[in-house]
């Protein structure tokens, strides 16, 4: 499997590390931390619902919501789109 960036591209296959890793990337570094503390791997992440985002991590509500919005549902609308 190729890799981008240190991470395997289908975000599924991405482990805890890679998930923090791409949010701090993204310019998250401190939120990037929540996600270790919570353990959230790709599967998990492609789980995540707009209310796990917003209050499952503790983070601010600004912070929050660019996250959901701008990574994680198109992440997880570009993994439906590779695997359907």
């Amino acid at each position: 499997s190729t890799v981008e960036n240190g991470r395997p591209p289908d975000p599924a296959d991405w482990a805890v590390i890679d998930v923090v890793n791409y949010f701090r990337t993204a310019g998250f570094e401190e939120q990037a931390n929540a996600f270790q503390e919570q353990e959230i791997d790709g599967k998990s992440l492609l789980l995540m619902t707009r209310n796990d985002v917003l209050t499952g991590l503790s983070l601010k509500l600004g912070p929050a919501l660019k996250i959901y919005e701008y990574h994680v549902k198109p992440l997880q609308t570009q993994h439906l789109k590779n695997n359907s």
